[in-house]
């Protein structure tokens, strides 16, 4: 027999003994007596009752433990009573035990699965069938150009189609969506249902720099098909046009008469071989657009590198006028980079400024190196006659020039060049208020 057998047993006999003591009491003619044995009657009857309860009362407080997920409670006080006591708090306490295990668990995996979500790239926000923001992570912000959004709503004041798009996107599809800023922003749109409410999820990549190159690949393969193909044409007919002329160098014997058929021909022959030679050499400038080498990268400091540039063109900006300013700050800048393809795009974007200021009164060159806490910026302001809106559409495209003289190979180049650095070239030109080249690169 087990202590909570006992236990009760006991109660039992007491009770029973209080029941007979009461009773001879009051067969023995002492009634006040009764007055003082029925509080001790019923002080043992509640305590039987409570103490039968014990079981109840412990299952409330272990049911209670889990609605609440206060997995702290441990039971322990009754394990005395017996085996069947001890047996059931130690089961309470491995149930216990599991759940507040299964907890951790959980929690670990939302803190896991929120820290990767707040440091990848991608950007990434959810948002009820109200448009209210439940989850946002700082890529998302980045992506958007905004520090804070709550309602989905808000984005009209900075983008004012996207809202709508986004709410109108059905879940599983995709889209692009331009910003204002030049970014092309791949959208994917899934659902999914949180007790009862539906929740959408929006992931945003910026793949404006893969977009580029594949445009950049594009123009790549189209050069070399191009140089190919013309130089499969134009070198026979340059080789002919020589036959030709050794002919009529030495084996046409002219009359007075074919004086002057003779001289139209060799000078006709003169004509077609400069031009043939000024196509071939037109093609091979391409050359360095498909063929240019990877970078190698080192250390270098922006403000140095500027100084060296300006170096090299402060005597033709002198000789044609030209004020010219370079700051930056701080000085202590640095960028990886290949010292000697950065060169050539500064030095490229500066000559560009250069003849862009030949009509202009005053003419003004202004760099400036800055870092913004992501990005080394390197501006190139001219207060030229600026760009037309279609030609900036178009500026970067090979082939493409605004000049009477130009290839259209220096901007490609140095787009290309930005580009297999990990940044962006991009351009701002106000008609009649000038131009700027900016260079960011990703420090």
């Amino acid at each position: 027999m087990n202590r909570f057998s006992v236990n009760i047993l006991l109660r039992l006999v007491v009770l029973i003994l209080t029941v007979a003591a009461g009773f001879a009491v009051w067969q023995a003619g002492y009634p006040l007596l009764i007055w003082l044995v029925v509080p001790f009657l019923i002080a043992q009857v509640v305590s039987l009752y409570h103490y039968l309860n014990r079981v109840n009362r412990k299952l409330t407080l272990f049911l209670e433990a889990i609605r609440y997920e206060d997995f702290s409670i441990r039971f322990s006080a009754d394990n005395k009573l017996g085996k069947s006591f001890s047996a059931l708090n130690h089961q309470f306490n491995e149930v216990l035990e599991a759940f507040r295990q299964t907890r951790a668990e959980r929690e670990a995996n939302l803190k896991y699965i929120d820290t990767i979500i707040q440091h990848i790239s991608i950007g990434i926000f959810s948002f009820d069938a109200d448009g209210k923001i439940e989850l946002i992570n700082p890529a998302a912000f980045r992506l958007l150009g905004i520090y804070r959004l709550r309602y989905i709503d808000e984005l009209k004041n900075v983008h004012p189609d996207l809202a709508q798009l986004l709410l109108a996107l059905p879940a599983g599809q995709k889209t692009l969506y331009a910003t204002q800023n030049g970014q092309q922003l791949s959208i994917h749109a899934a659902s999914v249902r949180l007790q009862g409410r539906l929740v959408k999820l929006i992931s945003l990549q910026n793949i404006h720099a893969e977009l580029q190159q594949k445009e950049l690949e594009a123009w790549q393969n189209l050069t070399k098909i191009l140089r190919h193909e013309i130089m499969n044409s134009v070198t026979p007919i340059v080789s002919l046009i020589g036959t030709m002329q050794d002919i009529v160098q030495y084996d046409l014997a002219a009359t007075d008469e074919q004086n002057d058929a003779v001289g139209d021909l060799r000078e006709a022959l003169e004509t077609i071989e400069s031009r043939s030679k000024g196509i071939m050499n037109f093609v091979n400038a391409y050359r360095d657009y498909t063929t240019l080498p990877k970078p190698q990268f080192t250390t270098l400091n922006l403000k140095q590198l500027i100084n060296s540039v300006s170096n090299l063109l402060l005597a033709d900006m002198k000789a044609k006028g030209i004020r010219y300013r370079a700051h930056v700050s701080p000085d202590n800048i640095e960028i990886h980079a290949d010292e000697t393809q950065l060169q050539m795009v500064l030095i490229n974007l500066i000559k560009n400024a250069m003849d862009a200021l030949d009509q202009t009164e005053e003419p003004l060159i202004t760099v400036k190196g800055s870092f913004n806490g992501q990005q080394v910026i390197i501006e190139i302001t001219d207060n030229g006659p600026g760009i037309d809106p279609d030609a900036q559409e178009k500026i970067f495209i090979p082939f493409f020039t605004t000049k009477k003289t130009g290839s259209g190979i220096g901007l490609s180049l140095s787009q290309q060049i930005i580009q297999m650095h990990g940044g962006q070239l991009k351009l701002s030109s106000i008609p009649e208020k000038g131009t700027t080249f900016y260079v960011l690169l990703t420090n």
